[in-house]
């Protein structure tokens, strides 16, 4: 047993290489009880295979991986049976029943034979199955597949939940329930969820983890990885006639201290546009006296706090990797 930390997941200068390609590159952290921790980053920065080193899919080329104590690589058995994987793809049968599929995992994993129907029971209840348990999985929606998935992953009662990008594929109304599923899981367990989705993780997660080709960017809450950069902030613009787009551009770039100047997608007609700026001097009178001087249609000028997207960005562009927080 390792008992030097109370953490529940916990990595050790973790590498994983396949090949002449480095997937992980020394990545350290930690998950505690009652912890939802966001594993958020690009496809290919390395959170699935981070997520497969966790759960014993493989293990690591260099470095330690510890499951409530357990070394994974010295105790694998024992440290698997903390852990519920769900993972990006869930493998279920098509041809067997809901309640009949749960009856088969419960098994499988353990579960005496005279608590059987009440754990099945219970499972389907809190993942709101009760009333699909004589459907074929193959004609249940997606979010309810979802659902199935996360049930079957708590069967066995695990401490540590890792879920591979939970919400791919789901409808708003879906992705909705699945998260308000995993906050209630997060409650007396550690989570670990990866995923692209940056409103994910600011709507879910106590903890974000930003990883980038095989390395952690930043590890803090949003608030704390928001203060990385609070000397920025956003300017959002909206112009009506797509054609003064291009005189738009012009003028923003000719204006000291716009930076990261975007163009969003059009809608309507409408042209958005975007930069940062340091939120010291406010550009919005400048910037309003000159598009009325050269009579563009200005819709809406109006600063705002930076997202999570442009925090990620900004690490990226920044280079500030290893950034963690107390």
């Amino acid at each position: 047993m390792h008992n030097t930390s109370s953490s529940s997941i916990e990595f050790q200068n973790v590498s994983k290489n396949f090949g002449s390609f480095h997937a992980l590159r020394n990545v350290s952290f930690d998950v505690k009880e009652g912890e939802i921790v966001g594993f958020l980053g690009p496809n290919g920065a390395g959170k699935t295979t981070a997520m497969r080193i966790l759960s014993g899919f493989f293990p690591p080329t260099s470095g330690r991986v510890f499951v409530r104590g357990i070394d994974m690589s010295k105790h694998p058995h024992k440290a698997k049976r903390a852990i519920g994987y769900l993972p990006e793809t869930v493998s279920l049968y098509p041809d067997m029943k809901v309640i009949e599929y749960f009856r088969f995992v419960a098994k499988l994993k353990g579960v005496p034979a005279h608590e059987l129907n009440g754990h099945i029971r219970s499972k389907m209840s809190f993942c709101g199955l009760l009333d699909s348990g004589h459907r074929l999985i193959g004609r249940l929606s997606k979010g309810y597949r979802q659902r199935v998935g996360l049930a079957q992953v708590l069967v066995a009662d695990p401490k540590v939940l890792v879920l591979d990008e939970p919400t791919t594929g789901l409808d708003p109304t879906q992705i909705k329930e699945i998260r308000e599923l995993i906050r209630a899981l997060g409650q007396n367990r550690a989570v670990i969820l990866s995923t692209h989705i940056l409103s994910e993780v600011s709507m879910l997660c106590s903890r974000v983890m930003m990883i980038n080709q095989g390395q952690i960017l930043a590890n803090g809450t949003v608030p704390e990885l928001a203060s990385c950069l609070k000397d920025r902030e956003a300017i959002h613009i909206k112009i009506k006639d797509k054609g003064d787009q291009a005189r738009a551009l012009k003028i923003l770039r000719e204006i000291p201290g716009v930076e990261a100047l975007k163009v969003a997608e059009e809608v309507r007609g409408e042209t958005f546009i975007s930069f940062e700026t340091s939120p010291e001097r406010d550009l919005r009178p400048r910037i309003m006296k000159l598009f009325v001087e050269q009579g563009i249609s200005l819709v809406e000028i109006q600063r705002l706090q930076l997202t999570l997207e442009d925090i990620f960005l900004g690490l990226l562009k920044d280079g500030k990797l290893g950034r963690r927080f107390p």
